[in-house]
């Protein structure tokens, strides 16, 4: 009588072989799943040919280059008070003079080495501080989320402005003090985002595998996790940057951020308030936030489209990429 069991077929015979070790064909082989399945963020050319998108890019590329640049360009001194007061654009000066004798031009150009700088170094430490709340809340939840949630929600209820405005006010107006108060109210957004991303990315199965072969939490956080949540932080930090300028511009203008005389955009701007007379004060300073935050939120939207998987279309019958 013929034994009705399946014979596995060897696979020195050269068939092919069969499951082993517990391994099926349905199942879960834990040292291949182990292996970090990440895809790379793909720019699709389609996206960032966008007219938008390419000036904003080299707008934020000449602002960079203006404040790197500045003591090259500047025609004179920011706080030199050697010219005549309040003189009319285009009469001596490119830009005029302000109430104290200053050169405008020169006094913009200088605050972009204020103003950039300060908001690039706040959104990258928002970035690193929220990042790591959220990702540690995210992966080992209870309690850990728990708190680090609850001190989010906390700070999230506040108005953005107010609480930045409280807490400079609370510190002293200084540079330092603002930039500390505008990174108190920015990280929560980042820390929402990442454990976001952390939760729905902990449970799938190169994460779980490779915690079964003893991947420690900090492995699987920096190997397996963190290069899938970049892209969406990434598209959030460029476009905060812009919010950054905002943040910063207008608690100088309220007296919370820059002494006089640094050259500040926004205490530039509150400077032509007692000025009204003398519409080049204010509005050259305000037209290079104006345009810096402008750019900066094209850069974001285009980076956004460009890392969005969900953003191809389907044009002409084929898919643009």
């Amino acid at each position: 009588m013929t034994d009705a069991r399946t014979t596995r077929p060897d696979p020195r015979d050269g068939a092919p072989a069969g499951p082993r070790d517990g391994v099926g064909a349905g199942m879960l082989d834990p040292v291949s799943a182990a292996r970090p399945r990440w895809r790379r963020p793909r720019l699709r050319l389609g996206r960032w040919s966008a007219p938008l998108g390419l000036l904003g890019a080299a707008v934020g590329i000449l602002w960079i280059l203006v404040a790197l640049l500045a003591p090259v360009i500047a025609p004179h001194d920011p706080l030199a008070q050697d010219l005549p007061i309040l003189q009319a654009p285009g009469e001596g000066t490119l830009m005029g003079t302000d109430a104290l004798g200053r050169d405008v031009f020169s006094r913009v150009i200088w605050g972009a080495r204020v103003t950039i700088p300060l908001a690039l170094l706040l959104v990258v430490m928002s970035v690193l501080i929220g990042a790591i709340v959220g990702a540690v809340a995210g992966f080992f939840g209870r309690a850990v989320d728990e708190v680090a949630m609850r001190v989010t929600d906390l700070v999230m209820a506040f108005p953005t402005v107010i609480l930045a405005m409280v807490i400079a006010a609370a510190l002293g107006a200084s540079l330092l003090n603002a930039v500390l108060a505008a990174l108190i109210v920015s990280w929560p957004a980042y820390a929402r985002l990442t454990r976001g991303l952390v939760l729905g990315l902990r449970s799938s199965n190169y994460v779980v595998s490779g915690q079964l072969l003893g991947f420690s939490p900090l492995r699987s956080l920096g190997r397996d996790i963190a290069p899938n949540i970049v892209g969406p932080v990434l598209v959030l930090a460029s476009l905060d940057i812009g919010t950054a300028i905002l943040l910063l511009s207008g608690l100088s203008f309220l007296g919370l951020g820059a002494k006089p005389p640094t050259a500040e955009w926004g205490s530039m701007v509150s400077d032509a308030i007692q000025n009204f007379d003398a519409w080049w004060i204010g509005v050259f300073p305000g037209l290079a936030i104006l345009t810096v935050v402008i750019a900066f939120n094209f850069v974001g939207d285009a980076l956004r489209d460009a890392l969005d998987p969900k953003s191809q279309t389907i044009r002409g019958g084929g898919t643009t990429l």
